[in-house]
C-alpha cells in the first residue's frame, strides 16, 4: 500500500512510519518545526520517502498526494501552553492546513484518508464518558483548532464524499516525544537533577495510552472505518496529574522536593474520558499496560541522552523568552 503520513517526524507520526515502513510503501511530508525531528526516523532511514514540506502548501500537497492509497494526516500544532501564548500557527496548520490537505485529496481521488484529532475537543467532563455523538466544547486554542480541522474533514465526508474518518484519541506517552510534554518533561529532568512543574492542585485527569496501541488503532480505522464516521481511541490508565507525578518520581528515585507547584492553565480541562466501542467492534484492543509502558518509556529517555539533551538545549532559551513574554500579558500565566 502506498502511504502518505503527513506530520510524520513528529512523536506519533514517527511511530506509524517506523511501524509499517517495512510493509508498506511511505512518503513522509513534514513542515519540520521544532517538534518535527528527522532524528525520529534514523530507525527506519532509506525505508520511506521524506518531503520537506507544509500542509497548508497548496501547490506542493496537490503534488504530493495523488498516487497514494491511503492519507494520514498527524500534521499539527499540538501543545496547550504555545497555543496560549499564541494561536496563529494553531490556526494555520489544525484549521486551514486541514482544508488544504482535504481539498487535495478530493481532487486526486484519495481512496482513504485518516485524520487524526483529539478528546480535547470536547472541553471537560466531570463524570462518565464521552461517546462519538458528544457535542464539541473546546475551551483552549490549540483544542478549538483541531475541532475546526474535524470539522472540516467531516464536511468533505459529507459535502463530496471524501472517504475520511476521524480518530480522537487520550494523552499519548512512549520514545521519541518531544520533551515539553508532561512525561518526557518530568523524566528529563529528574534524569538531570531538576525540578517538574505541577499544575495547580495537580486534580486534573488524563487518560493514557501507549502510541504503539495509538497507531495500531488508527491502522484498523483506515483498513476497516467507515467513511465520515468518528472513532474513539481509549487509554488504558485514567490518572491525576498527581498520581502520575507519585509514579514517575518514585520510578527515578525522587521525592516530593523535586515538584515545583505552579499557578494553574488557563482554562484548563478538568478531566477527559473516551468511550471506545466503537472501535472495540472492529476489533482493537490494546495491548501495552500503562504500568508496563512507562517502565519501558523511562528506560528509553534514560538511554537515550543523545536524542534529548539537544533538544531541550535548542528550546531552552526560546521557551524562557516565551515564557516571559506571555507572563508579561497574561499575569496568571505559569
Amino acid at each position: 500500500m502506498k502511504i502518505l503520513v503527513t506530520g510524520g517526524a513528529g512523536f506519533i507520526g514517527s511511530h506509524f512510519v517506523r511501524s509499517y515502513a517495512d510493509q508498506d510503501e511511505l512518503t513522509v511530508l513534514d513542515k519540520l518545526t521544532y517538534a518535527g525531528n528527522l532524528a525520529n526516523l534514523e530507525p527506519v532511514e532509506g525505508r520511506f520517502t521524506f518531503v520537506h514540506g507544509d500542509i497548508g502548501d497548496a501547490a506542493l500537497v496537490a503534488e504530493v498526494v495523488p498516487g497514494h492509497d491511503l492519507v494520514v494526516n498527524f500534521a499539527a500544532e499540538s501543545h496547550v501552553d504555545r497555543s496560549i501564548a499564541d494561536a496563529d500557527e494553531f490556526v494555520h496548520s489544525n484549521v486551514l492546513g486541514v482544508q488544504t490537505l482535504m481539498r487535495a485529496c478530493l481532487d486526486a481521488g484519495t481512496p482513504r484518508v485518516v485524520h487524526v484529532s483529539t478528546d480535547e475537543v470536547y472541553g471537560s467532563i466531570d463524570t462518565g464518558s464521552w461517546d462519538e455523538t458528544a457535542p464539541l466544547n473546546p475551551n483552549s486554542p490549540y483544542a478549538a483548532a483541531k475541532a475546526g480541522g474535524d470539522l472540516i474533514a467531516l464536511a468533505h465526508a459529507r459535502t463530496h464524499g471524501l472517504p475520511v474518518s476521524i480518530t480522537r484519541c487520550g494523552n499519548n506517552y512512549g520514545p521519541y516525544q518531544y520533551p515539553e510534554k508532561v512525561i518526557p518533561l518530568f523524566v528529563t529532568n529528574l534524569l538531570d537533577g531538576l525540578s517538574v512543574p505541577l499544575y495547580g492542585d495537580g486534580g486534573n485527569v488524563r487518560d493514557w495510552i501507549h502510541v504503539d496501541d495509538h497507531c495500531r488503532a488508527i491502522r484498523l480505522v483506515a483498513e476497516r472505518g467507515e467513511p465520515g464516521e468518528v472513532y474513539h481511541i481509549a487509554g488504558t490508565a485514567e490518572l491525576t496529574n498527581m498520581d502520575l507525578t507519585t509514579r514517575l518520581l518514585n520510578a527515578l528515585d525522587a521525592d516530593w522536593r523535586s515538584v515545583e507547584k505552579v499557578r494553574d492553565r488557563k482554562a484548563h480541562d478538568r478531566r477527559y474520558s473516551l468511550t471506545d466501542a466503537r472501535l472495540r467492534a472492529l476489533g482493537h484492543r490494546s495491548r501495552i499496560p500503562f504500568e508496563e509502558g512507562l517502565v519501558e518509556t523511562i528506560e528509553w529517555y534514560t538511554d537515550n541522552r543523545a536524542w534529548w539533551e539537544p533538544l531541550k538545549k535548542r528550546a531552552r532559551p526560546h521557551a524562557l523568552s516565551r515564557i516571559s513574554a506571555v507572563r508579561d500579558r497574561m499575569p496568571n500565566f505559569r
